[in-house]
């Protein structure tokens, strides 16, 4: 009889076996919620509708299936396509960041020293920024960047911005006063305004929205969403635009913005944003407390920060135990 050399017996599978499952990963909302946003829900292809029982589990209730037999934290048709989202960049917004000390970032290369990674710290994201709200929207947006017609350079505003030791006078000194300054918006000079280059949204408070005596029929749906620094959902009432002046007494230049009304807790009454300063081309110092931008003459307007203010703000807003720009 001839030895047969051993062989490890392989694993027996019990059941239906499961092949091609895909990877599991962490969002900042729950599943249920996450497939009800706007931004995510045209790109899933939603089941077809049943009335079976999918699964074993006859008291599970899968929100994706719309039909009970697993959690929706088990469905494999839901897993296939946030994988695919996932992969295709789709769902960056919306992913939770993994926490741990075995990732590494190196500084310079080669045997640079190496420091431990914990995690990452965001700045207020999506907004009007990159188009708008819809996909169809954010195409357009970027076809137009793409195409060099679309790209203008207007003399006007082509002025050398420079800040100079003469800037430094009475400003008082700091560690990291933030830049708040004054606009004239809706017939009112509204003080506290944050001059925020981290922020891809230009935005106001409901309460400055009351404030201003508005009415909320001027209001325009927002179907999109806007994330604070700890990466949770801010409430959004609407959009509207409104002129805003922006004066150091002697030059002016008044420019349509459009604001986001946001329903959170803030000790600034609006937020300036990306959008805006880039529109101004208005390039801010905290050095200097100063922000500076060209009117339509190809003047420099100089607009000090109110350093008292500024003080205030930034004391108030660190006692704020829940809020999206306690972010100092």
């Amino acid at each position: 009889m001839k030895l047969q050399p051993y062989q490890p017996r392989k694993p027996q599978t019990r059941g239906r076996e499961r092949e091609n499952v895909p990877p599991r990963h962490e969002f900042v909302v729950e599943l249920k919620d996450l497939i009800v946003i706007p931004n995510v829900v045209e790109r899933l292809k939603a089941p077809p509708k049943t009335d079976k029982r999918l699964d074993p589990n006859k008291n599970a209730w899968c929100e994706f299936h719309q039909a009970f037999g697993h959690p929706i934290c088990n469905c494999l048709a839901l897993g296939h396509q946030l994988d695919e989202l996932v992969k295709n960049g789709l769902l960056r917004d919306y992913l939770q960041e993994k926490q741990g000390t075995e990732d590494m970032a190196v500084i310079g290369g080669g045997q640079g020293h190496e420091v431990p990674v914990h995690g990452e710290i965001h700045t207020i994201a999506r907004g009007f920024s990159g188009g708008s709200c819809t996909a169809s929207q954010r195409r357009r947006y970027t076809r137009a960047v793409m195409s060099v017609e679309a790209q203008r350079i207007d003399v006007a505003f082509d002025v050398d911005l420079v800040f100079t030791k003469a800037d430094l006078q009475d400003v008082v000194p700091h560690d990291n006063d933030p830049v708040v300054i004054s606009v004239v918006t809706a017939g009112r000079k509204v003080h506290r305004v944050l001059v925020d280059q981290g922020s891809s949204a230009d935005v106001m408070f409901w309460t400055t929205f009351n404030k201003l005596q508005l009415s909320p029929d001027m209001l325009r749906p927002y179907g999109g969403c806007l994330y604070g620094f700890a990466r949770d959902q801010v409430e959004v009432r609407g959009h509207l635009k409104l002129r805003t002046t922006f004066t150091d007494g002697i030059a002016s230049r008044t420019e349509s913005i459009r604001y986001l009304v946001v329903n959170a807790s803030s000790a600034y009454n609006m937020l300036l944003g990306r959008p805006t300063l880039n529109r101004l081309g208005a390039v801010s110092s905290t050095r200097h407390m100063t922000m500076k931008l060209p009117d339509l003459a190809g003047k420099v307007i100089t607009i000090k920060s109110d350093q008292k203010e500024a003080k205030r703000c930034y004391e108030n807003n660190l006692k704020t135990k829940r809020g999206i720009y306690v972010h100092y």
